[in-house]
């Protein structure tokens, strides 16, 4: 009856069902107050523990950024790459061990910046791993420097007159490069956000999940919403149902540039994996 009653203690038995994927001695984590990607985390265990994946089999890639602290919390192998280089080196294990499930967590600096070229041609090989990427809108743990994905006219360190460069929008470019599934949510979006990440965990081929997350710290001081609960609404008024853009006249590049975030499920294909593709002409080469 006390489980039925306190929709609290129902959430500390949920949350225990997927302790023994905590690093716990390394607790609590480094992430500012307000920041999502605790939430990210969550969402990440819920859907991880949901599918029953094998902790042995899977091996977690990350470079450098505030999300790439994520697998440090997280009982299982992972590498900890330099910046920019996470997706180059989740290639080389999916290749070397196509056993091995590989998933990379990465921000939109980490992704989008200085691992562009890797991003771009991992989603075109179709190579097979999860890719999670947390956008914050900035470089959150090096000083609030402006990111390629920082909204036109937004403040930072770098830009204090203003972005006037335009932003990339990740989950597009994943989309035309060849990913055989993409999403982009908001932290706001939990249920969506654990449904993606589970489709993804099992999908063959190169899967992105975009998550757009809060910096407070970073970019809302910047841009008069220090108040964690300000930027939340933010990204509240700024979403718009990828389903509900595709009747208005305006280029999803217009719209990204106008500080739209647009959320859903972009892409499912079904293309082979280059794994797959490189074992299927095994036979021919070792008859060469």
């Amino acid at each position: 009856m006390l489980q039925r009653r306190s929709p609290c203690f129902l959430r500390v038995v949920e949350l225990e069902d997927f302790f023994d994927l905590y690093r716990k001695d390394r607790w609590p984590t480094i992430f500012c107050p307000g920041c999502g990607i605790g939430t990210v985390m969550n969402c990440f265990y819920r859907a991880f523990s949901e599918l029953n994946l094998d902790q042995d089999r899977v091996v977690f890639v990350s470079g450098v950024g505030c999300s790439s602290r994520v697998p440090g919390y997280i009982r299982a192998d992972s590498i900890h790459t330099t910046h920019g280089r996470a997706l180059a080196v989740a290639t080389g294990i999916n290749l070397a061990n196509p056993d091995l499930k590989v998933i990379v967590f990465t921000g939109d600096g980490d992704l989008g910046a200085i691992g562009g070229n890797h991003f771009i041609n991992a989603s075109r090989r179709n190579v097979e791993m999860t890719v999670i990427c947390i956008n914050n809108n900035i470089y959150g743990m090096t000083g609030g420097q402006a990111s390629t994905t920082t909204p036109y006219n937004a403040l930072s360190s770098t830009t204090p007159f203003g972005n006037k460069e335009y932003p990339f929008d990740l989950a597009e470019l994943a989309v035309t490069a060849g990913a055989n599934f993409v999403a982009r949510w908001t932290v706001r979006n939990v249920k969506e956000i654990i449904g993606s990440m589970k489709k993804a965990l099992t999908k063959k081929g190169f899967s992105f999940v975009e998550i757009v997350s809060p910096c407070p710290t970073g970019f809302g001081r910047r841009n008069k919403m220090g108040d964690p609960k300000q930027m939340y609404e933010w990204l509240k008024i700024k979403t718009v149902r990828r389903e509900k853009t595709k009747s208005w006249d305006i280029d999803p590049v217009d719209l990204n540039i106008e500080g739209q975030i647009s959320v859903g499920e972009f892409v499912e294909r079904n293309r082979p994996s280059l794994a797959e593709v490189l074992r299927s002409i095994k036979p021919k080469i070792e008859q060469t």
